[in-house]
C-alpha cells in the first residue's frame, strides 16, 4: 500500500479509524455505551488484527445520535430501534425521489 492509498482512507466514512477509547472520548460517553450499541446490533465495529474494536466516522455519527436520544431519556433499546427506523425512512424517501425523477423524465420524453 502506498502513502497515497493510506491518505485516501482519511476521507472514507466507512474506514474503521478509531479505537474504542478514542471513539468514546470523541462522543463524550463510555466504552460500555459503545459495547451496548453493539449488543443491540445498532453498530458492529470491525476488529483489528489484535481483536480490538475499531469504529468508522459513519458509526460514530450513529452512536452520537443514539447518545442524543438516550440523553433525552429514551431507553437504549428504543433509541436503537428509532435510529434503525429513521435510517429506513431516509432510504425509502431517497428511493421515492429517484422514482419520481425517473417518472418525470419518462413523462417529458413522451
Amino acid at each position: 500500500m502506498t502513502a497515497d492509498d493510506s491518505y485516501s482512507r482519511l476521507d472514507d466514512d466507512d474506514y474503521p479509524a478509531y479505537t474504542m477509547g478514542r471513539a468514546a472520548d470523541m462522543l463524550g460517553t463510555t466504552q460500555g455505551f459503545l459495547r451496548a450499541l453493539g449488543e443491540h446490533r445498532l453498530i458492529t465495529p470491525l476488529r483489528s488484527a489484535g481483536g480490538h474494536r475499531r469504529y468508522s466516522r459513519y458509526q460514530l455519527r450513529i452512536a452520537a445520535r443514539a447518545r442524543e436520544l438516550v440523553d433525552q431519556g429514551t431507553p437504549i433499546e428504543a433509541a436503537c430501534r428509532i435510529i434503525v427506523l429513521e435510517d429506513q425512512l431516509e432510504e425509502a424517501q431517497r428511493i421515492n425521489a429517484e422514482h419520481r425523477r425517473e417518472a418525470a423524465l419518462h413523462t417529458a420524453a413522451t
